[in-house]
């Protein structure tokens, strides 16, 4: 899908994944379509307290999302840029997947070791990560990423939090387009 996404845009082929569930996804494709794949960039963004979230999913969903909003945004911290609107559409979008899918999805992204499929990785790879990331510390996932993966450039952005796609996108998307003219 990923190739069909990009054919006729003038891309030779790039996979860009948001999302620990993401990561499994760009891994596979890279390991499937090596030959055509020219880059990867990770956003290394998942790996939470993982039994709180759990308990939250199961007992209080909506509650569990609407509060979630608060540190995925880093909404709790001062001089956060991030809009009601954001908030509320990431609760929306939350409340729109089923109840067992999303558990299962925390089952996955929770119990799935990335390291030989990113030991793999052969291509140019940029990783991006917040550097206040209050859902997944930077130390446990990009900074550890960043040294597995041959070829890869870490992007850290400062006062980053999990949401830096929402926070940070004009940075992002500047960084893409660069790693991609590289």
């Amino acid at each position: 899908m990923p190739d069909q996404m990009i054919r006729g845009r003038g891309i030779e082929a790039t996979v860009n994944h948001r999302g620990n569930q993401s990561v499994s996804l760009s891994t596979k494709y890279h390991e499937i379509h090596t030959c055509r794949v020219s880059g990867v960039s990770l956003m290394i963004l998942s790996q939470p307290r993982l039994d709180e979230i759990r308990a939250g999913v199961l007992a209080d969903r909506s509650q569990f999302f609407k509060d979630l909003t608060e540190p995925f945004y880093g909404a709790n911290r001062p001089g956060a840029k991030v809009s009601q609107g954001v908030r509320d559409a990431f609760w929306l979008q939350s409340e729109q997947a089923g109840l067992k899918n999303e558990y299962e999805c925390i089952k996955a992204f929770s119990e799935t070791d990335f390291t030989e499929d990113l030991k793999k990785f052969d291509v140019p790879t940029l990783i991006i990560h917040g550097d206040d990331d209050q859902i997944v510390p930077i130390g446990a996932s990009a900074l550890i990423s960043s040294k597995i993966v041959k070829n890869s450039t870490l992007k850290v952005y400062e006062g980053g939090p999990h949401g830096v796609a929402d926070t940070h996108k004009d940075q992002l998307n500047a960084d893409l387009l660069a790693f991609l003219r590289e």
